[in-house]
């Protein structure tokens, strides 16, 4: 554990010293470092300071570390353009080294403080690196609506630590039975997953912010959302049995009408924005079922999520980078200007929409078992959720590709060596994982 904290504080010189490319690849290096330390049960190890790992930390712990590597390799135009390169980095360190730290916290009070501290980077990239003067605006909602409900989870923190005498998670115990005490300690990982009726933040984030916070936003921050309450659930079994059915409703109502929001989306963007939304709805769901397939099918889902998501926001960046807009009015008939890029949309989409072989069709078959023994009644949202996914991704990709050249495109490329290696590496783990599906499944 600790080796790895001082190996990112040693790269701290090197963000400054401008050594970009470097940087990068020792940030694959420790990815593949950190997979030799696969945590092949669901027991925690490498314990030591309060700090150590089960199968799902070790799991959003390897993510993070494998998107910020692509963070770095997708945004090549801050090193070419010299745009304050140093302090990007600086800022995607103390973003990993937050993220690292929040996954391995064994105590809720240390968990919270990294959380809350996990969100001050990616600020920093959205006011700082974003495009449109709206990104202020993005910030301050992305901050405000965290903000808004981390004060009442403080508040719980203290309240349970009063009662029980600690905050350790191996001894949470199940025996509140407070409504209001439930509101106030998952509020902030609902808002953060996001639950409908507290998403509106994520789509303004998302369109604002970089290729790279998007990228870390879709791929690592609202699984924070998701690891909280896969932790915090133990501690509200027998309230969740009597009252999850509301946000389970809430959530599958949610997913059903954000599909429809996609379908008239004209900012690619936007429109991937809302499609993680309805995804992660449907995690959401599963974690509120306190069911096994429910847990393992969720933990699925947001590594399925995290890979595809910001794959696809990389292609909507490759796209922007040349025509210099996100919307479908002008991304058209790109598949006789950059072909190779076609078949790139056509993988990540396919496997947006769940098609076999991408680790999404596995995670929505386990959540969708969960939710079923869970309510046949979910049966109908479910149907209807598949059936937009497949409609706005067929949509998204139909536009962008067929259709009628926009006239007024000036120069074009067809794509660098680093493009492609960067959408290879985001879907090689997304497609080969099914393989091992087993090893994501015993966490229990």
């Amino acid at each position: 554990m600790m080796k790895f904290i001082f190996l990112m504080f040693t790269m701290i010189p090197l963000s400054f010293m401008n050594y970009f490319w470097l940087v990068q690849l020792t940030w694959l290096l420790m990815s593949f470092m950190f997979m030799l330390n696969y945590s092949f049960n669901f027991m925690y190890m490498y314990i030591s300071y309060g700090f150590g790992i089960d199968l799902l930390s070790y799991m959003m712990m390897l993510l993070s570390f494998w998107i910020c590597t692509l963070m770095i390799l997708a945004s090549y135009k801050i090193y070419y353009y010299n745009f304050w390169s140093g302090l990007f980095l600086f800022i995607m360190l103390i973003l990993m080294l937050s993220l690292f730290l929040t996954f391995s916290a064994l105590n809720l009070f240390m968990f919270y403080i990294f959380f809350e501290v996990s969100l001050i980077p990616v600020l920093m990239l959205i006011v700082g690196w974003g495009y449109q003067p709206e990104r202020l605006q993005a910030g301050v909602y992305l901050l405000f609506y965290t903000l808004f409900a981390s004060l009442p989870m403080m508040i719980a923190i203290f309240f349970y630590y009063d009662k029980y005498g600690s905050l350790d998670f191996g001894f949470l115990a199940c025996e509140f039975n407070e409504f209001i005490f439930y509101i106030c300690m998952n509020m902030i990982f609902f808002i953060k997953i996001p639950l409908f009726f507290v998403h509106l933040w994520l789509p303004k984030a998302h369109v604002e912010a970089p290729v790279s916070g998007s990228m870390i936003l879709a791929g690592v921050m609202l699984k924070l959302g998701g690891y909280g309450l896969m932790r915090m659930m133990m501690v509200f079994l027998h309230l969740g049995m009597k009252i999850n059915y509301l946000l389970i409703g809430l959530s599958m109502i949610g997913g059903l009408l954000v599909s429809l929001i996609c379908l008239r989306q004209s900012d690619m963007k936007s429109l991937i924005a809302y499609s993680s939304v309805s995804h992660m709805g449907l995690a959401v769901s599963g974690i509120l079922t306190l069911n096994y397939w429910g847990m393992a099918g969720a933990m699925m889902m947001m590594i399925a999520h995290g890979l595809c998501s910001s794959g696809l926001f990389c292609l909507a960046n490759i796209n922007y980078e040349r025509l210099f807009s996100r919307s479908l009015f002008l991304n058209k008939g790109l598949i006789n200007l950059i072909p190779s890029l076609s078949l790139w949309w056509f993988l990540f989409i396919s496997s947006n929409m769940a098609a076999p072989p991408s680790l999404n069709l596995m995670s929505e078959v386990m959540l969708m078992s969960s939710l079923l023994s869970y309510s046949t009644l979910n049966m109908i949202f479910m149907s209807f959720m598949a059936f937009f996914a497949a409609a706005y991704s067929l949509y998204l990709y139909a536009i962008s590709q067929h259709g009628k050249i926009y006239s007024g495109l000036l120069s074009f490329n067809s794509g660098f060596t680093r493009e492609y290696t960067l959408l290879f590496m985001h879907w090689l783990p997304l497609n080969m994982l099914i393989m091992k599906g087993d090893l994501i499944c015993i966490w229990n």
